[in-house]
């Protein structure tokens, strides 16, 4: 049986397991110390003095947070590119909004913000933008947009955790930012997200939204210990994280300079091999200040699925990422523009294996088995 090279690796080494065991032997499971200084570290990583830090149990609900933060309510609309995760559109539904499928630039994958124009009415609330595997979006653009229509930006940089925008660090100048860093992500707390904000008040309102709307101060939970009193004055959900995995995260954390810089590597190397290959559009950057979360290429719509097919028979998984959200029958009668750039690269994007610390002999497993398929 031929052993298959997967998608997905997380980096799980004997520090993330002493990790969970110092952990576990603290005795205390839910939101504690942990969590704390997992927090902080992040802070500390983005090296931002005005922005805060909230952990929270996934992406998705830093996304659901997020736009509950930014007021989206009940008959509100939220732009957001139809490539995109689910996780961004039931986070919008999940609010009451409507959710409305703006095109995405063909070399970036990330939002067409002249698309966008087009879309804006008086419901927009609010835009979801997303970075995406190795690209950006434009960041200048998107605080130009949201400036001129008065919408708040949820940044969703579930693929973009440690990388750099003209010279900032991702999470350091949004409105408001999420990252996630769930099982496949290039940080992973098995489980996780965070919430990036300007603002106390707005941390506050996390800290109690995270925590099905008790008022009892972070800062007792985070010394291992619970508020006896306490109040409650919004509508909370239990999104809060746990120390397990918030110790899982900080292991992961210290690695990161590692991770980014063998990811790039990996990345490099296939975009000089694949890019000889006619029939295949490789990612048009040079990674530069890129900690990459997958590597994609682009390929006839005809032939990719016989190409995931042979790459199978050679024991090398693969992946699509994304399906368009209208293609979904849930999503099918949102509101939205031209989306043709979306059904295109729909049909051809393709996702090839990219672990952290990656081995040669395995990017030329997979090379290999690319290229003889096109030469057959």
């Amino acid at each position: 049986m031929v052993e298959t090279v997967p998608v997905y690796k997380p980096l799980i080494e004997q520090d993330e397991i002493n990790a969970c065991i110092d952990a576990l032997q603290l005795g205390w499971l839910g939101m504690g110390s942990y969590v704390v200084k997992f927090e902080k570290a992040i802070k500390e990583f983005i090296g931002s003095d005005d922005r805060y830090v909230a952990a929270v149990s996934t992406g998705y609900a830093a996304l659901h947070l997020g736009l509950l933060l930014a007021g989206v309510r009940l008959g509100d609309q939220v732009i957001t590119p139809s490539f995109n995760n689910i996780a961004d559109f039931q986070a919008i539904l999940a609010t009451g909004a409507e959710l409305v499928f703006c095109d995405i630039n063909n070399d970036s994958l990330c939002m067409d913000f002249e698309k966008a124009e087009e879309l804006v009415n008086s419901k927009t609330k609010a835009i979801i933008v997303m970075d995406y595997f190795c690209f950006l979006c434009n960041h200048v653009r998107v605080a130009e947009f949201a400036s001129k229509h008065k919408v708040r930006v949820i940044h969703d940089a579930a693929h973009s955790f440690g990388s750099k925008y003209k010279g900032k660090m991702v999470g350091s100048f949004s409105d408001i930012c999420m990252f996630s860093f769930d099982p496949v992500k290039t940080v992973t707390c098995i489980d996780g997200g965070a919430l990036v904000v300007r603002t106390e008040e707005e941390l506050r309102m996390i800290h109690e939204m995270r925590l099905i709307g008790m008022s009892q101060s972070s800062t007792v939970l985070y010394q291992n210990q619970r508020a006896r009193t306490y109040d409650v004055k919004r509508i909370g959900y239990r999104h809060h994280m746990a120390n397990l995995h918030a110790a899982i995260g900080l292991a992961q954390l210290s690695k990161i300079e590692a991770i980014s810089e063998s990811r790039r590597a990996a990345c490099h190397y296939y975009s000089e091999e694949l890019s000889q290959i006619p029939e295949i559009m490789v990612p048009k950057t040079d990674f530069d200040g890129i900690t990459p979360f997958l590597y994609f290429i682009r390929v006839p719509e005809t032939k990719r699925e016989a190409l995931r097919a042979h790459l199978g028979d050679m024991g090398v998984d693969t992946g699509v990422h994304w399906q368009p959200g209208h293609w979904f029958t849930l999503f099918k009668n949102c509101r939205r523009g031209d989306l043709s750039v979306t059904d295109r690269v729909g049909k051809e994007i393709l996702s090839l294996p990219l672990h952290s610390r990656i081995s040669k002999e395995t990017l030329d497993k997979i090379i290999s088995s690319i290229t003889s398929f096109f030469r057959n």
